[in-house]
């Protein structure tokens, strides 16, 4: 009798490759929507820093105090005086003559080693509050007397001193002194008298104290407008703001016979020039951030080498490849570029557009164009920033808004809408996983009642083979 045989079943691998094919369907679609989502989630976060950046560039370049023509002011003799001016600064000449530098005063004192700890000290200057100290946590050896240095530590951590005074000390002959240093510049900031209390008398912090020695005086700046015979200004510090838009610092005095400095104001093409260049890279740079998040993918067909496998394309598009949002963002910011104002565009003022979108700039057509018409690239330009959006910046400021903006910007609306996607992916991979688990045990169960019958029949079968078998001893 011939042996029975048919095929040996793995209980396991078959359960498992059949459950697998069971949601294969399902899962491709799956995965591949969640890689989706994804790319898209990250797509979204890249748009936005990118425009955030664009935004932060076209405010800085022109908001309510700034523009893109530039102003500079310089002075004849920078060694004896330096300038900035602001767009707003108005051309123009000026004379002045410096007479004396402001200069922090500074004081010493010798300090009698050994003094007693306790009580308070309250340093008085010309003009402010009085800087109030306690001396009764100042000892920090806690040896019962106070050191120069540990005055010194007590002054700069008393809350009343507001960084207005810095207190130090030196050595001179095995001395130690405590030094006072105004932290800034002028009469009225120098340190008028210091006295003690709570330390009863008498007292030799006290009259150590009340001898203070000069190292340097404190004095105001004194600049003569107009020149020698002028009007004089004297003030506490050596920033001046007399002219409007225009502050300059004085930083040497001028000898009684040299000639009054010049300070000269007028256009700085060289940084207009800088202040387009910058809006032209801010361009390209979102340009090239939109444009990658708008790439085709390479479509070309790859064979996987799997005999099984399906051939597939080498790149897949990005994020936003065909999104008609992204690309209407694109296209509005292009739109805004060639936006005309008084007969003059952009390409005027040398800011030229490539075939592929990008700009670049002609710096001679430029300064030919703001030498003929000073205010058109003000006008142009405007500015960008909330209540003061004008011109192309205030329109791309206002463009790129409605997409960052948290409160219902497009940006904030796709992120939601992203979420949720990924969340119901989420809750349907979990599905899909069930799915495949009950499919598992289904068909493990069934193959391994299989197995266990094929088992039966083969002990039966040679069970009768060995029954009938032409040499059985029966």
């Amino acid at each position: 009798m011939a042996v029975i045989s048919s095929p040996t079943y793995d209980p396991t691998t078959t359960a498992t490759n059949l459950a697998n094919a069971f949601v294969a369907p399902t899962k491709a679609i799956l995965d591949k929507q969640t890689v989706q989502a994804s790319a898209v989630g990250n797509g979204l976060s890249a748009l936005r820093s990118a425009l955030s950046s664009f935004q932060g560039a076209l405010q800085g370049l022109a908001s309510s105090s700034a523009s893109v023509t530039a102003t500079k002011a310089t002075f004849s003799n920078s060694a004896i005086a330096t300038a900035t001016a602001k767009s707003s600064a108005s051309a123009g000449s000026y004379s002045f003559y410096v007479e004396q530098v402001a200069a922090a005063g500074q004081t010493s004192y010798n300090v009698t080693t050994g003094v007693s700890a306790g009580g308070s000290m309250s340093i008085a200057l010309q003009t402010g509050d009085p800087i109030n100290v306690d001396l009764s946590t100042a000892d920090s050896d806690h040896d019962g007397k106070l050191t120069a240095k540990e005055l010194a530590a007590a002054i700069n951590t008393s809350t009343d001193n507001k960084s207005r005074l810095v207190a130090s000390t030196i050595t001179v002959n095995n001395v130690q002194q405590l030094v006072l240093t105004s932290a800034l510049t002028g009469k009225d900031n120098a340190v008028a008298a210091i006295t003690t209390s709570g330390r009863g008398a008498p007292d030799q912090l006290t009259t150590d104290l009340g001898a203070a020695t000069t190292l340097t005086a404190a004095t105001n700046a004194v600049v003569w407008a107009g020149g020698k015979n002028g009007t004089k200004i004297e003030q506490a510090s050596n920033t001046f703001n007399v002219i409007d838009g225009v502050a300059f610092t004085v930083n040497q005095p001028q000898g009684a016979n040299d000639a009054a400095v010049t300070l000269t104001v007028g256009p700085d093409n060289a940084s207009t020039a800088g202040n387009v260049q910058k809006f032209v890279d801010a361009y390209n740079t979102l340009l090239a951030a939109i444009n990658k998040l708008t790439a085709a993918g390479d479509h070309t067909v790859v064979d996987s080498g799997d005999a099984n496998g399906t051939p597939t394309a080498t790149a897949e598009d990005a994020a936003f490849h065909n999104d008609a949002g992204v690309t209407n963002l694109r296209d509005r910011l292009a739109s805004i570029l060639r936006a005309a104002t008084g007969g003059q565009s952009l390409i005027s003022y040398g800011v030229i557009a490539s075939k592929d979108g990008s700009l670049t700039l002609d710096s001679g057509r430029l300064n030919k164009a703001i030498a003929a018409n000073p205010s058109g690239l003000d006008s142009l330009f405007g500015r960008a920033g909330i209540g003061v959006d004008s011109g192309v910046l205030g329109a791309m400021n206002k463009l790129t808004t409605s997409w960052t903006t948290a409160a219902g910007g497009f940006l904030t609306q796709r992120t939601t809408q992203n979420d949720k996607l990924q969340n119901d992916l989420t809750d349907r991979q979990a599905t899909l996983k069930d799915q495949f688990t009950n499919a598992y045990k289904r068909y493990l169960t069934q193959f391994t009642a299989l197995q266990q019958l094929q088992a039966s029949m083969t002990s039966t079968s040679n069970m009768f083979t060995a029954m009938f078998s032409s040499d059985s001893s029966s």
